[in-house]
């Protein structure tokens, strides 16, 4: 089949999934692309259809070993007539479980036609300083494979007379999925003798789960855990309290998760 322009799809709180999938694109080597960034509240994806002849790539990172909740509802509200669709996985360097099975069904309910995956590392949201976790990546070997990824994958299409007749890869994942834990009212917070109430961690903030006005009010129910809010404030003044349970998977990911592992692909 003949393509000449990608749409990347994507739910990346702290950029990295973005990341990837950018990656990808230039592997594919389409000469006309846009991107549907699917991370913030308050927009409508119900009227957005991709046609057969634009090469999807859509990407989500890993929470809990499955695809965040506000990342599924926003990608079914998408509508494709058998557009070909790249899914994407990442994870924080410990597993990515069911999430690429999980991306596969729910593109399928919403009339993609699966036709490659591939699960890559990106550093822990709850990663800093002094506690790194996949620490700065993607790094340019990532870029390398993914750039790679996308060439072969330009070949599988090159060699298909439409998205119909791809065969779906074997994708690794149990159903039914993992069983989500129930979410803890737990957030990050706030010292306000660095913030200077910019509204930024509001700006970022995937659920809508943060207020700025004379303090910064977090509704710790809504929050999702993304670490948006501590990766993007320009002034260091989220961070989560040393007694917060975020802090117990921290120390587990530093002592079973410390060997790299590296990106996987299916053609």
């Amino acid at each position: 089949m003949d393509f000449d322009s990608t749409a990347l799809i994507y739910f990346s709180p702290t950029r990295t999934t973005r990341r990837v999938l950018r990656e990808i694109a230039i592997g594919l080597g389409a000469t006309e692309g846009k991107e549907l960034d699917m991370t913030l509240p308050l927009r409508d994806y119900s009227g957005v259809v991709l046609e057969s002849n634009r090469v999807a790539v859509i990407g989500v990172p890993v929470y809990g070993g499955r695809v965040p909740d506000l990342a599924a509802g926003r990608l079914k509200s998408l509508k494709a007539e058998s557009a070909p669709a790249v899914l994407v996985a990442v994870y924080g360097n410990r597993a990515y479980e069911d999430a690429l099975i999980e991306l596969r069904d729910l593109a399928r309910e919403t009339g993609f036609v699966p036709v490659a995956a591939a699960a890559f590392v990106a550093e822990h949201s709850f990663s800093s300083e002094s506690a790194p976790i996949a620490r700065g990546r993607p790094d340019d070997a990532d870029a390398v494979k993914a750039r790679d990824f996308g060439m072969r994958v330009r070949g599988k299409l090159e060699g298909l007379s439409s998205p119909d007749s791809a065969a779906c890869p074997q994708i690794p994942g149990n159903i039914p999925y993992k069983e989500k834990k129930p979410s803890a009212s737990v957030a990050p917070e706030t010292d306000m003798e660095k913030c200077n109430l910019c509204g930024i961690c509001a700006e970022v903030c995937p659920s809508g789960a943060l207020r700025v006005g004379d303090a910064v009010l977090t509704d710790a129910d809504n929050c999702i855990l993304c670490s948006a809010c501590i990766k993007m404030c320009p002034e260091g003044a989220r961070y989560f309290a040393e007694d917060a349970p975020v802090w117990k998977i921290v120390k587990m990911l530093r002592t079973k998760c410390r060997d790299r592992k590296e990106p996987e692909f299916f053609i």
